[in-house]
Formats: structure tokens, sequence, C-alpha cells
């Protein structure tokens, strides 16, 4: 009997030393990826602005304390303003035109007056929408992958919409969930929802409500308002909306619409081809082509997801690819300005997730695609305000990543981590899903995890501060406030 314990207890005492040594072994780390080095002088856009915009604020808070009288000139200004827009669309002007800056400053200076009282809000809005639709159309003749020309483009789309976001969030009661925007004919079928004509072909770009949704947007020279892209396909006989996209999750799928809207979006804009492209003017069916041809593939087997954002290998996609190679099948090259990512701790950053392409396809940049016009949005104010908490925290973190902060995790999640993702490997061979995504390794999954926990526990601090800021000061804070929170939660936190 002695001697049987005594067995036992060595038996059991080398299995538990193996079993250490097993989890000692899965706790190695592998050597974190390396990003290449960015091209040699190549930099993010700056706008290098904060004097304007601290300036447009004391204008705003002017114009609340002296009333409305002080904003009678708007509707005035507006009208000069849609004049000056409409000789833009009967012209040609290059990207570096004084014209365009001074129309730019002048829409920003009317911002605080219209948030202050809401005199000519929808009126200013729709400024906005024909402004869009006037430098889009000028920004055909002109080289997308100019610096100058991405500028001027980016400043008026980008910045054009913050100046409008900033009015509606002060001025929450007079703005339809819904903007219109350009009228574009389509021989592509169609159907409607939620109160816009959708034809196939037409490609949908959101953003997303997770952390990593806001890095996506941000994370790039340019930074912006969307994350994610899915093509539609419309039944020329049933009328029946699909949704082709690809997730981390799950790679390519197919959905309804009202399942695309199910998953949380806090914004959504719909683009359609213009029909004087010259592929199209062939072929006027031809976004119904590309539409069908995906959802073929999509229907026929198996596409993964591609981490390292590879737009020019088919074999898997990530979101941008469905619509991109869709397209392609047909001969048209969507992206006609390529996105780039140079600063290195952004680099750094996305490398750690699995990133391997730093010159790629991003969401947001496919908006300023001169081939492209923007059919609607769709935005409330609540889900706004959540965009904006979301924006801040994410360019402070970026900020950090660029100070030299890297992503990390704890030595003892790796083992569970490893075994997780072997799990998941068999979860797919066998046609499911597993708990880290096919395609991501286990430390990229858990550097995820780190990044979507800090970015939440900070996002929490920079709300509690902006209800404290809009009891104060009697309105919601500007973005740059909500920088300035965001900057001052880190400190916070660092803080022993």
């Amino acid at each position: 009997m002695s001697f049987s314990r005594t067995r036992v207890g060595r038996i059991g005492g080398r299995v538990a030393a193996a079993l250490l040594g097993l989890y000692l072994l899965l706790s190695v780390p592998l050597p974190a990826p390396q990003a290449p080095a960015p091209p040699e002088g190549r930099t993010g856009f700056a706008w290098d602005r904060d004097s304007l915009w601290r300036e447009l604020e004391r204008a705003f808070v002017a114009a609340r304390e002296t009333g409305c009288a002080s904003v009678r000139r708007v509707p005035a200004e507006i009208a000069v303003l849609r004049r000056t827009v409409d000789q833009f669309r009967r012209t040609d002007l290059s990207p570096a035109a004084p014209e365009l800056d001074s129309a730019e400053a002048r829409f920003f200076r009317l911002a605080p007056l219209v948030a202050a009282c809401g005199t000519g809000a929808d009126e200013y809005v729709q400024l906005y929408s024909r402004t869009r639709e006037a430098v889009k159309r000028l920004s055909i003749s002109w080289d997308m992958n100019d610096p100058i020309a991405r500028d001027r483009v980016y400043r008026a789309l980008y910045g054009g919409r913050a100046a409008v976001e900033e009015v509606m969030l002060q001025r929450t009661d007079s703005f339809a969930p819904i903007l219109q925007g350009s009228t574009v004919r389509s021989a592509a079928p169609g159907a409607r929802a939620h109160g816009v004509e959708i034809r196939s072909g037409d490609i949908l770009v959101s953003r997303g409500g997770y952390p990593t949704s806001a890095l996506i947007a941000r994370g790039n020279d340019y930074a912006g308002n969307f994350s994610h892209v899915a093509l539609v396909h419309v039944d020329a006989e049933s009328k029946e909306i699909s949704v082709i996209e690809a997730h981390i999750e799950v790679g390519v799928t197919v959905s309804t619409f009202e399942e695309y809207l199910a998953d949380r979006k806090l914004r959504v804009m719909l683009l359609r081809p213009r029909r004087d492209i010259p592929p199209i003017l062939r072929d006027s069916v031809l976004p119904h082509r590309a539409a069908t041809v995906m959802l073929q593939r999509a229907r026929a087997g198996h596409i993964p997801y591609d981490f390292t954002m590879d737009y020019e290998d088919p074999a898997k996609l990530f979101c941008s690819e469905v619509a991109a190679q869709a397209y392609l099948s047909q001969g048209v090259r969507l992206w006609m300005g390529i996105s780039t990512l140079s600063r290195p701790g952004l680099r750094a950053w996305l490398a750690s997730f699995g990133v391997k392409h730093f010159e790629t396809q991003e969401p947001s940049d496919l908006e300023y695609d001169p081939q492209l016009a923007v059919v609607a949005e769709w935005r409330d104010a609540a889900s706004l305000f959540d965009d904006h908490i979301d924006n801040a925290v994410t360019d402070v973190m970026l900020e950090g990543a660029e100070r030299g902060d890297r992503l990390s995790y704890a030595w003892y999640a790796l083992a569970p981590a490893r075994l997780a993702k072997g799990y998941s490997a068999v979860a797919v061979l066998l046609g499911g899903t597993g708990p880290i995504p096919e395609g991501m390794s286990p430390s990229a999954a858990l550097r995820n995890s780190g990044y979507s926990a800090r970015h939440a526990a900070l996002g929490v601090r920079v709300r509690a501060a902006a209800a404290e800021w809009q009891q104060t000061n009697g309105y919601r804070p500007t973005y740059w406030s909500l920088v300035d929170l965001a900057r001052a939660a880190v400190r916070e936190e660092r803080s022993p």
C-alpha cells in the first residue's frame, strides 16, 4: 500500500512537471513582427490649425451669449457661398486654386454661427453636399496620388463633414438621420430600403462600434470616418438585397440588408459609380455584373479574411478587397488614390496585429475616389457622439504609439491563447469558428484584446469628463476638446 502510494505520487509529480513544462513552453513568445521602414519623406496629413479651431469655438460661445440676432447674416452668407460652389461645378480648377481655399475658410467660419442658434442649419448641410459634389467632379481630372490633390479632396470632404458634424452635435433637433447626396441614375437592378433607392453594385462604407473599428478609420495618413466596406447585390427578379462583406471572425459572408445594419454601426454611407466613367458608358449594367461575380464567389466556398492587407492577392479578402476585386473583374480599378500608412508607431502596432502591407486600400479613402458619387449618409446624434469619443481616444492612443508605446500582453496568457488557437483551427476545418479568427496569431489576438480593453477604459473616462464639460459649459465639447479630455485621461491612467 505504501509502495503504491509512493509510485502514484511519483507519476503525479511527473505529470505535473510535464504539464508545467508544456505550459512554460507554450508561454515562450515568438519575436514580435517588425514593420518595414516607412517611405523616406512620407508623412501623414496634419491640419496644424489648432488656433483656428479654438477661434471658431470662441465665436460659437460669443454667438450663444449675444443671442440669435447676431447671426441674421447667415442665410445671406450661405447663399453667396452656394453661388461660388455652383461656379466650381461649371469650370475647371487645379487642386491648388486659391478659390478653393477661400471657400473652405468661409465654410468653416459659418459653422459656429449656424451651431449657435440653428439658423440656416438645413441649408448649411445642403451646402456641404453641393461642395462635396463639386470637388469630386473637379477631381476627375486630378492625379489622386499627387499629395496636393489628395490634400484638397480630403480637406473638402473630411473637413467639411467635420464642420457639419460639430453643428449637428450642437443642434441635434435640426437634422434628419438621412443626408441625401448626389442623384446618380443607374441601369442596375434596384430596391428601396430605409428611405434610399439602393442599386446593385453600390458600395456601403460604414464605421463599426468597436475599438478596432476606430483604429482602422483613424490609422491612416488621412485619418478618416469609415472602417468597413461592403458590396450590395440586388436580385433583378425578387429585388432581394444581399450585402457581401468580409469579417475578421469568419471571412467573406452574404447577409440581408437588415442583418448588415444589425451589426452596430455608428455611421453608414452609400457610394455609387458615376454613369459617365468610360467602362460604364460602354456597359451600363457593369456594377450589377461586378456584384454578381462576387456574390457567386462568396456562395461557392469559404474565402478567408486577409489580415496582411495585401490588396493584390485575391485568394484571401479583407473588406475593401470585396468591392475592389468585384469591380476589377469588370476592368474597373477602385481606389484611384492608394492609401499609405507611414507613421512608424502606427506601422509597429499594425504589424503586431499581422498587417504586412502598408500601402493598401483603406475604407475611408474610397470616399475620395472620383469614380464614385456619394448617394446618401445615415447617422444620428447619439451614435455620432460615440463616434467622436472613440476617434478622440484613438487619436490620443496613436500619439502614444509615435512616442514609443507598444501593444503588449501578460506572458502567462500566451499558453491558453495558443491552446485556443489550436481549438479554433480544428473548428475551422469542421466548418465552424473558434475564439481566435482564422489567420490571426495567438499573440495578435492578445494584443487586440489588450488594445480594446484599454480603449474602452479610456472611453469611459472621456465620456464622464465630457458630461462634466457639458454641465459646466452648457454645450457639448467640440472634437478638439474631446481630444484634450482624452489626453487628460491618459495622464490620469499613468499617474500613480
